[in-house]
């Protein structure tokens, strides 16, 4: 074992036949928990299968801590140099400042691996895939409680997500997001552009809205919002927007985890529950839950038949975050 600089000595794990040297193993990232570099690295590959679906061939963006959560939090789109070579990227373009970036596309465990030796806490794909990197295969509802909002009504407007989610015939899969809120994914066909997802995703979440109005808000500043109520927030569909992935860690203080959950548990879940000290044995028992969504694929046209009676109605479109 060599010394990394000016801490613990290294370790090398092996993941998959690839070795992955990890620096500084005992260096403390998440100081409420003591959880160290090492315990996240295992953390990840205890749920190896569950992160690598989540993530697969997926450009994504990296929050690292290279102090731990005590340090400045990095967000890194570029793969720096001196990657290993097995490393796989996908090249994109950022039209806004002309820019490219060769960012993390992982295909394979020993890729997180090596992300989380460079710091990385949390994994952040694109809902699009490299094949085609500006049509999204995910539409992703984001549950988003204002200050006041807790988590009682993030699962009531949960439910009728379901609900209407079950009437247009698509499946949802459902995730604490690590933090206050609830995500829910839907596999859609890579058909439409970013702007068309987005815009079905505004129809979806104003039909949740007209359900649970006393609830849930679309309202687009966030000046403008009741402090109580639920933000649907559609801006997630964006080009370049990403939310945490299925078993991402949260850089919060206790390790919570963006966690997988049947729909049956929603209304007891606490997302304080999941966290790198309890989530190993969960996917243990479980599996990954959401292991069949590549299988249930919807197709957004329905929604875009609700936004366009929207428009009819008079319901203006908000300009793209």
């Amino acid at each position: 074992m060599a010394a990394g600089k000016g801490g613990s000595p290294a370790v090398e794990i092996e993941v998959d036949g690839r070795l992955v040297r990890v620096s500084n193993p005992d260096r403390v990232y998440f100081p409420a928990t003591g959880a160290t570099k090492l315990d996240l690295v295992e953390y990840y590959l205890s749920v190896g299968d569950g992160i690598v679906r989540a993530l697969y061939e997926r450009p994504c963006m990296l929050h690292r801590f290279p102090e731990g959560l005590a340090g400045e939090k990095v967000h890194q789109k570029r793969i720096p140099r001196g990657a290993p070579p097995w490393l796989e990227t996908v090249r994109l373009h950022f039209p806004r400042y002309d820019r490219y970036a060769d960012e993390l596309c992982v295909t394979e465990l020993a890729a997180v691996a090596w992300a989380v030796q460079m710091s990385t806490v949390e994994f952040h794909p694109w809902n699009s895939r490299r094949a085609d990197t500006e049509k999204p295969d995910e539409w992703r509802i984001d549950l988003d409680p204002m200050p006041e909002c807790d988590f009682g009504r993030v699962r009531r407007v949960a439910a009728v997500v379901h609900e209407v989610l079950d009437e247009i015939g698509a499946t949802g899969w459902p995730k604490t997001s690590g933090g206050r809120g609830l995500h829910v994914y839907v596999r859609i066909t890579p058909e439409h552009d970013f702007g068309d997802v987005r815009l079905a995703a505004l129809a979806f979440a104003r039909e949740v809205e007209r359900r649970a109005p006393e609830e849930v808000t679309t309202t687009w500043w966030r000046k403008d919002r009741d402090p109580a109520a639920l933000f649907v927030d559609y801006n997630q569909n964006a080009r370049d927007h990403t939310m945490a992935a299925a078993y991402s860690v949260r850089g919060v203080p206790d390790a919570r985890v963006s966690a997988p959950l049947r729909w049956d548990e929603v209304d007891d879940a606490r997302p304080e529950d999941f966290t790198i000290g309890t989530m190993p044995a969960r996917f243990a028992e479980l599996g990954d839950l959401h292991k069949g969504i590549d299988d249930a694929t919807f197709d957004i046209a329905p929604l875009l038949e609700w936004a366009e009676r929207d428009a009819r109605e008079g319901a203006a479109v908000p300009p793209e975050p």
